[in-house]
């Protein structure tokens, strides 16, 4: 997950676009023409060099000029092929994100700040990519001139030797075909060399995302492994953490709590107090920094990735559907369910009725991230996928906390269809929807300031959690 909080979904887009389309273009067509000059280039001096040592030596005494050359042009053409890279790179990220934030481009009239803002980018994108064209045609040209000017000293040469009786007419013009064939192959290597530069400019970028070191997941479907089933039982014990990208900010001290099976877990406090950090390490985003995490007992680094997830659903506050059906995103709890199951998990979740309000039902396309349905509609579809999916852990991160007073009834009701029998932790801010909670956990500055049902909370002379519950009742 620190991966991509560190990049830009435009920048990964051109990554595997743009720069692989170089390298695609390298391979299918760079490297072809380079062993086709290779096998011209060494059958053409095999050929010129049976005809006269003598004018080969001299015809191949340009090399090393040009091989300097190329060394150090090439350089200036790689470094200029990764910059218009990343530029490209950059113009594809403002789209991509000017696109996705239409709706906000159109409330504030800022359609000619993301043309100049794309305008200005792409423009500069033109710029080095004439600039590399410019140290492209120089190399080249310098390889003409060097190549052809040698050809004119060999001919001269040549006339030389055959005045000399050294070398006859027929095989001065024989030397002077195969080097024109000669010429012409590293003339061309020149145009290639430049091409492959830029490849290796793409390539660079591509190989620093490889590098990066991934999650041990299965990619591959896998079943459920009874070794790995889980009974509910969540410990934290002793645990702290920090971002990966910015380790001098400690956001979890010392954190400790446990969940029993079928527990209902509520976590409260303030903005910036680790509610959602928490979330992420019982989801195994990232990695506790110290203490242990366990299930029903088991460190959880003793239990793989992608089985641990299957046991485990989160609804979360800003919901993304897919742009397909809502078929399709109720299913993506579980893919190969049936349309009963699906109807089943979607009426816990009340949301069949309003599904088949729609004309086409379940096949009702949602559009991009869920945009046709409203803020409730798309919290039930959540619901329901997570009802599919069957989790044995519930993670709701603060999922009643943007929707209308309507809209919140009948999501909280979903919520309680779905939290029946599950060990659930709920990141809430209206504490009026965690009063029913088995243990709140009170968060400040990443340590637990309080634990306890709500009435044992309420109790506390000057607690945290009877202010906020105070300052809620007052602005409510």
């Amino acid at each position: 997950m620190d991966f991509f909080a560190q990049r830009r979904v435009g920048e990964l887009s051109s990554r595997i676009s743009a720069d692989l389309s170089q390298i695609q273009d390298a391979i299918s067509f760079v490297l072809a023409e380079i062993l086709r000059g290779i096998l011209t280039l060494v059958i053409g001096i095999g050929l010129i060099f049976y005809i006269s040592h003598q004018l080969t030596l001299l015809m191949l005494s340009v090399v090393p000029i040009i091989v300097v050359v190329a060394v150090v042009v090439g350089k200036r053409i790689r470094k200029l092929a990764r910059k218009a890279q990343d530029q490209l790179a950059e113009s594809n990220t403002i789209v991509q994100e000017t696109l996705q934030g239409i709706s906000n481009v159109k409330a504030f009239s800022n359609e000619w700040f993301e043309m100049e803002r794309y305008t200005s980018s792409v423009q500069k994108v033109v710029k080095l990519a004439i600039n590399n064209a410019r140290f492209r045609g120089v190399f080249v040209s310098f390889m003409m001139f060097s190549i052809f000017g040698a050809i004119v000293l060999v001919v001269w040469y040549g006339a030389g030797l055959m005045q000399k009786g050294m070398l006859s007419f027929g095989d001065l013009t024989a030397f002077v075909v195969y080097t024109a064939f000669v010429g012409g192959s590293m003339a061309g290597f020149a145009d290639l060399y430049s091409q492959l530069q830029k490849t290796l400019g793409a390539t660079q970028r591509v190989r620093e995302l490889l590098r990066g070191v991934p999650e041990d997941v299965n990619i591959m479907e896998e079943p459920l492994q009874e070794e790995y089933k889980l009974h509910g039982q969540v410990e934290i014990r002793h645990i702290a953490f920090s971002y990966p990208s910015r380790k001098e900010i400690v956001v979890l001290k010392d954190i400790s709590l446990i969940a029993e099976r079928g527990q209902h877990i509520a976590i409260v406090g303030s903005s910036g107090a680790g509610k959602s950090t928490l979330v992420s390490l019982l989801l195994r985003f990232y990695e506790p920094d110290s203490g242990l995490l366990l299930f029903d007992g088991k460190d959880a680094s003793t239990i793989p990735i992608s089985q641990l997830r299957k046991q485990m659903a989160l609804v979360p506050q800003d919901v993304l559907l897919f742009g397909g059906t809502i078929l399709e995103n109720i299913l993506y709890g579980r893919p190969h369910a049936t349309q009963e199951e699906v109807e089943d998990a979607a009426r816990k979740a009340n949301a069949h009725d309003f599904i088949m309000s729609f004309p086409d039902g379940y096949l009702t396309v949602v559009g991009e991230r869920g945009i046709m349905l409203s803020g409730g509609q798309r919290q039930r579809v959540a619901i329901a996928r997570a009802i599919l999916k069957d989790p044995v852990i519930l993670i709701l991160d603060e999922a009643t906390s943007s929707l209308d007073s309507e809209s919140e009834v009948l999501v909280q009701e979903a919520l309680e269809n779905l939290m029946q029998n599950r060990t659930s932790f709920v990141i809430a801010h209206r504490l009026s929807t965690i009063r029913n909670a088995d243990k709140i956990i009170v968060l400040e500055h990443g340590r637990v300031r309080e634990s306890g049902t709500h009435q044992e909370l309420v109790a506390l002379e000057d607690g945290l959690y009877k202010n906020f519950s105070k300052l809620q009742f007052e602005l409510n």
